[in-house]
């Protein structure tokens, strides 16, 4: 039955549907005014919006502007719209938000008509890219329903003020900067495009572009690493929609669909990637610089490392930091098959002395025993725990392999593991070019470069040759190699000679200290007196202690290959101390300067004497214990040098210097007890140099590093008025002891 409405009723209908409309409508403004005024919660102020807040990486540069490693809780490194491929831009835009360049903010259209067009196939989610931007930048999605409608009248109110303060480029470069791409701790499209790609975001090319546009709205499901077929889907989904936006081409989408994902994935970790050593070294560092010169943002608060975006530039150079990490590599796989073998069924427990005590170390040293200490656990139950059977995770040169074995067994594993070490300098400006502080950083945390200090051995004695020259020795002086005894220091001190390695009668001084030969380092020892060669150690930058002994002559203190490398370089930067360098300065996310490193430098010793000292150190690689440099890996070019090899083989050194280049490598095991048993093993000659060898072959073979082969160290402006030519000063005392024996004397 049909009702026939009289005017005055449709009338009064119309009014009630009109009142209905606009109580709405109020309601809507109402709740929309309530939102803006924080009624509901706080907003950003205009200010925050100016300077949105992300967890943002702090990013380590190298010397050739490469990003040696990030320091974050989330990695993310912004870039600007110009770094971002338009390949990208496009993608975006045609799947997330294909009105975004005609909206204000909120594409209330778009909002009514989403179910329509998810009906016909094209799936678009409700929210702009701005909307998510508001998301993304200043709250967590809830997954209650109350709360989440809060959200998004939130999200609507910063999407507008976002709009108005920022232009669209601004807004989309801010998205892309922001949004999570899933696992890896993978944030923004810069970290995206070197996970996934290994590549930065202006070379992204359309399939590879949609691959990472289809993660953003589930960067689970649409992994490329755990989902490979779903992935593959969601890109060509996202290719589909570039072409019927106007992006691509039919046949350029069909193209680009075909392909298969073409990954070249590097997950971004603490414990992988270049120089972890030198990064671990360098964070401590900087949070030292920001704590003691009280650095602090606009907002009065202070920097976090591992938020704030800040741009860390360092010395060291990319390509020569991988070259000192292969070169490493490279020799230590082979340096550890003949540690093996030469231990292989012997008795650790009755070769090693207090072997038992060094395992009881090495167990309470360890994570599981702390783990299970703090469990509570009893000294008998640990005990029992380490002698169980369990899955481990070991460091091998040939890759970490998982493996079942007593994790006691895995303390003798590590115990048994040859550790190395090296830093490569510029000698001139201190600028470090290469830290390698360890083999593994991920199962040895422990730098060996700066933190740890060992016996230096005979790397010490140019010191002790050094006083002699400044005090007027000739290199060319001729010593009787016998026993010398120095007296006056507490117990008389006379070191010994391994017979096998002792040159007899009389020799010179470059020779002594190119064949390394203890008795004659002794004598000039007991002609200069200890205290002016621990004072020019100290002046060289050793930080250690140095006591005035006879024995420092032959390195019987400990320092760091850090100091010592340093050292060295005073004699091919004539005669000055350049501290070692390894941080330039610390920008903050915007280019502000917030620090700058200027390096001491100290007149250690005369130019004349570091040159002669060059020329003695030459002789140790011409005929010395350095000699393999040119025998077995063929470098002809200057080079001068210093093996070293403490007592009982337990170190292992070699310091080299070219005119560009001073290098110093230590090998050795954790603890000193534990070490090659025979000396032409256990030497510094063929534990460490050869590593050094082999670093410097690939710069020499890399021209664009600008170290040349054909250069020689500088003579002094002034000129030298020491005889190097050993024939003329032989000549010279022969001509002068006849004029004595003429005068009487």
């Amino acid at each position: 039955m049909i009702v026939k409405l009289s005017k005055p009723e449709i009338r009064s209908y119309n009014w009630l549907i009109w009142k209905i409309a606009l109580g709405c409508l109020a309601f809507f403004i109402l709740i929309i005014a309530l939102t803006a005024f924080g009624v509901f919660g706080p907003l950003p102020s205009f200010r925050d919006l100016e300077n949105p807040k992300s967890n943002q990486a702090s990013e380590i540069m190298s010397s050739d502007k490469k990003i040696l490693g990030k320091y974050y809780v989330q990695n993310r490194s912004n870039v600007s719209y110009s770094q971002i491929s338009p390949n990208v831009i496009h993608a975006l835009v045609a799947t997330e938000d294909n009105r975004f360049y005609n909206h204000s903010g909120i594409d209330f259209g778009r909002a009514f008509t989403i179910i329509f067009y998810n009906l016909i196939g094209k799936k678009q989610g409700g929210s702009t890219i701005t909307q998510q931007l508001a998301l993304n930048l200043f709250s967590e999605r809830s997954h209650d329903r109350l709360t989440r409608i809060r959200q998004k009248l939130q999200e609507w109110v910063i999407a507008v003020r976002l709009e108005r303060n920022y232009t669209k480029e601004e807004i989309i470069t801010m998205y892309l900067n922001t949004v999570d791409f899933g696992a890896y701790n993978t944030f923004g499209i810069s970290s995206a495009a070197a996970t996934y790609f290994n590549t930065t975001p202006d070379k992204l090319t359309p399939d590879q572009a949609a691959l990472l546009i289809g993660m953003v709205n589930g960067p689970g499901i649409y992994s490329p690493i755990r989902h490979p077929e779903n992935a593959i889907t969601r890109r060509n989904f996202v290719l589909r929609r570039m072409t019927e936006e106007g992006y691509l081409s039919d046949g350029q989408a069909e193209e680009y669909k075909s392909k298969s994902l073409g990954l070249n994935f590097h997950p971004s970790d603490h414990n992988e990637g270049l120089a972890t050593y030198f990064r671990s070294v360098l964070k401590k560092d900087v949070q030292r610089i920001l704590n003691e010169q009280d650095l602090h943002k606009s907002d009065g608060t202070p920097y976090d490392l591992d938020r704030d975006g800040l741009k860390i530039y360092t010395t060291l150079n990319y390509t020569m930091q991988q070259y000192a990490e292969e070169a490493q590599k490279e020799y230590m796989k082979q340096l550890q098959q003949q540690f093996n073998q030469h231990w292989r069924g012997r008795s650790l427990w009755k070769s090693v002395p207090d072997f038992g005590m060094l395992m009881d170390q090495g167990m309470k040293r360890s994570d599981r025993y702390k783990s299970l200490k703090q469990q509570g656990k009893s000294d008998e139950e640990i005990r029992q725990d380490f002698n169980t059977p369990t899955s481990m995770n070991l460091f091998t040169w040939h890759g970490n392999i998982d493996t079942t074995m007593k994790p006691v067994d895995s303390v003798v594993y590590c115990k048994m593991l040859l550790r190395n070490a090296m830093m490569s300098m510029d000698p001139t400006t201190g600028y470090v070019k290469a830290w390698v502080g360890g083999i593994n950083y991920e199962h040895f945390k422990y730098d060996q470069v700066k933190m740890g200090t060992r016996q230096v051995g005979s790397t010490a004695k140019p010191f002790t040759y050094s006083v002699a020259i400044e005090n007027g020795f000739s290199p060319c002086m001729q010593v009787n190699n016998v026993p010398d005894t120095i007296y006056n220091y507490g117990k008389p001190w006379a070191p010994g000679s391994n017979p096998s390695e002792t040159v007899h009668g009389m020799i010179t001084l470059r020779k002594a200290l190119a064949r390394s030969q203890n008795w004659v380092t002794a004598h000039v020892m007991k002609e200069v007196t200890p205290q002016p060669v621990a004072d020019l150690i100290k002046k060289m930058g050793i930080t250690s202690n140095v006591p005035a002994y006879p024995s420092i002559c032959l390195g019987t203190f400990d320092a760091s290959l850090y100091d010592m490398t340093g050292a060295y370089g005073v004699f091919a930067n004539e005669g000055l101390w350049t501290e070692p360098t390894y941080l330039l300065r610390i920008e903050d996310k915007n280019g502000n300067l917030l620090y700058d490193h200027k390096a001491r430098v100290v007149q250690a010793m005369n130019p004349q004497t570091a040159y002669v000292m060059t020329y003695m150190l030459k002789g140790v690689v011409d005929e010395g214990t350095g000699w393999r440099l040119r025998s077995k890996y063929g470098l002809r070019n200057p080079i001068g040098g210093k093996t070293g090899t403490t007592q009982n083989n337990s170190d292992g050194w070699f310091i080299g210097i070219t005119p560009q280049l001073v290098t110093g490598v230590w090998t050795g095991c954790e603890d000193r007890a534990i070490h090659f048993r025979s000396t032409n093993l256990g030497e510094g000659a063929n534990s460490a140099l050869p590593v050094f060898a082999l670093y410097m072959k690939k710069i020499y073979a890399n021209p664009s590093l600008g170290i040349k082969q054909n250069i020689d160290f500088a003579q002094p402006k002034s000129g030298i008025n020491v005889t190097l030519d050993c024939n003329a000063y032989g000549q010279q005392q022969q001509e002068a002891a006849e004029v004595d024996n003429k005068l009487g004397f």
